[in-house]
C-alpha cells in the first residue's frame, strides 16, 4: 500500500484548529489595497472558517493534519 501524501498546495492555505474544523485567510487583501477603506482591510486580517459542506472536501488532502 502506498503512502498518503498531503497536497500541499492545500497544505499552504488551511489549516486544521484544535477542534477540527479548517481555517482559511481572506481572499482581496494580496494587491490593491489602496482603494479599500481602512475598516475593510482590518477585517480582511482576520481569518475565516471554511464552509461545512467544504470541509470534507479539504479534509480529504489533508490526511495527515487531522
Amino acid at each position: 500500500m502506498p503512502k498518503m501524501k498531503t497536497k500541499r498546495a492545500a497544505a499552504k492555505r488551511f489549516k486544521v484548529t484544535g477542534s477540527g474544523r479548517v481555517r482559511r485567510s481572506t481572499a482581496g487583501k494580496q494587491h490593491r489595497m489602496r482603494g479599500k477603506p481602512a475598516n475593510r482591510l482590518r477585517r480582511l486580517k482576520k481569518n475565516s472558517m471554511v464552509h461545512p459542506s467544504d470541509e470534507a472536501r479539504i479534509k480529504r488532502l489533508l490526511p495527515h493534519e487531522l
